[in-house]
């Protein structure tokens, strides 16, 4: 681990001034990813700003039919969430299923979806749902905010305060995890929601991408029926000791067909 400044901020105005003009200052979330990082020097940040005193940053709020989860809540918070579990029980489920104990016992919400890890959850949830991510800088939409491998439209600097899901109508999230790691070798969100249905996919692929096929045939009979033949290229798919592409391909369609099912019990 190289030598940094290191931040605890109690404000979240005091963690924006921590960031301010240093470029190669990192924020930290529940370092779940960051601190493995640093000790095999991996990353050499000037500084580490700790949100983790933030309270600001930590809770979950239902508004009507949105449920708004602040960037440093907690993935176990998430999942013993009563109101999440009324409003969107696929996403409790989701984040039920992240890592293990102590995994969901520090990592955040808000963590995930800034880290856009390709083999992530949170991003098949927020993507499926259409979420709306608020950040210190303004809003960003679900389908314009992951861009690519571990990168996001977040801009220097710029931190996650809340997510905000819409109540999904029907909602599943199926996931062929590593048996080691718990990390989604192929995850997909189904969601039927007031604006329509969306299908997301982690684990696959860079980053978390829609399957439109699989939408415009649910939007017309939500049933794994109407999938079942629908198949998914291979071409620049993830492939590793853990899957190939063509594994993971077949993956999808699986994963697919039992989120539909379950969306529908």
């Amino acid at each position: 681990m190289y030598d940094f400044t290191y931040h605890r901020p109690k404000s979240l105005a005091d963690a924006v001034a921590a960031l301010k003009g240093k470029p190669e200052a990192r924020p930290m979330s529940g370092g779940m990813t960051l601190i493995p990082t640093l000790k095999q020097r991996l990353a050499r940040p000037s500084d580490v700003v700790d949100l983790g005193g933030i309270k600001e940053l930590a809770g979950i709020k239902v508004d009507g039919g949105t449920v708004t989860i602040g960037g440093m809540t907690k993935h176990a918070d998430v999942a013993s969430s009563a109101d999440v579990k009324s409003v969107i029980p696929a996403l409790a489920y989701l984040a039920g299923h992240i890592g293990d104990p102590q995994v969901r016992n520090r990592g955040t919400m808000g963590g995930s979806v800034a880290n856009n890890d390709p083999a992530a959850d949170y991003p098949a949830a927020v993507v499926a749902l259409n979420a709306t991510i608020t950040t210190t800088s303004g809003k960003h939409t679900a389908d314009g905010f992951f861009k690519g491998l571990f990168e996001t439209a977040l801009g220097e600097g710029e931190l996650i305060t809340s997510i905000s899901f819409p109540k999904a109508d029907k909602a599943a999230y199926m996931k062929f995890p590593n048996p080691a790691s718990r990390y989604a070798m192929v995850g997909v969100f189904v969601a039927k929601t007031a604006s329509g249905v969306r299908v997301a996919v982690t684990g696959a692929g860079p980053s978390v991408f829609r399957v439109t096929a699989m939408e415009d045939a649910l939007s017309k009979d939500f049933s794994s029926a109407a999938i079942k033949d629908i198949k998914i290229p291979a071409d620049d798919l993830n492939s590793d000791i853990h899957a190939s592409a063509e594994y993971r391909a077949h993956l999808v369609g699986v994963m697919a067909r039992r989120a539909v099912d379950a969306a529908n019990k």
